[in-house]
């Protein structure tokens, strides 16, 4: 039988205010917490300026924290199209940014990380919180957006392993 491998993740919540992420370690069954946080971007400088430090910020956490793979939330659409917009242009560089390090990128939906997480497609903040702080007990987070990264996180060690085989079997195919 063959022995679990560590593999380390960086789960991202895209925000053009503020981007959040964790790290976890996946070994079998087990989690670990390693670390989070939140990267933010100055409201006052233009959409470029802003891009950039996010790439900036989230490059410096995928050069330090070295993930092995990485997973991000998708897109909602809202009414507010502008928002939308600027939302899905900060997705683009927490897609990126993990691809040009080389890391595999999985995409989720807020309901796969809900239902991974509490175990319901629907639930709200606090649930997602208390759940991340269940099943990682060491876990620390500065925001919302820190601790929705770490169920992202969550949320792809417990697909992985399926994703993972539907690779081998496309790659051998």
């Amino acid at each position: 039988m063959a022995q679990a491998e560590l593999t380390r993740i960086v789960g991202i919540d895209p925000g053009l205010r503020r981007t959040g992420w964790g790290i976890v370690e996946s070994l079998g069954n087990t989690l670990r917490f390693v670390d989070s946080g939140t990267i933010r971007s100055d409201a006052s400088l233009d959409l470029a300026s802003r891009l950039c430090q996010l790439h900036d910020g989230l490059a410096q956490i995928v050069h330090s924290q070295t993930p092995h793979e990485a997973a991000v939330e998708n897109t909602f659409v809202n009414k507010d199209a502008t928002a939308t917009l600027k939302l899905g242009q900060a997705r683009g560089i927490a897609l990126l940014v993990p691809a040009l390090a080389g890391l595999s990128v999985a995409e989720y939906a807020p309901n796969a990380v809900k239902k991974s997480v509490i175990g319901v497609g629907h639930g709200d903040k606090k649930q997602i919180h208390m759940m991340v702080k269940v099943l990682l007990p060491k876990a620390q987070f500065d925001t919302d957006d820190a601790a929705d990264a770490l169920a992202i996180a969550i949320c792809h060690a417990h697909h992985r392993q399926s994703i993972v085989g539907r690779l081998k079997i496309a790659a051998a195919g």
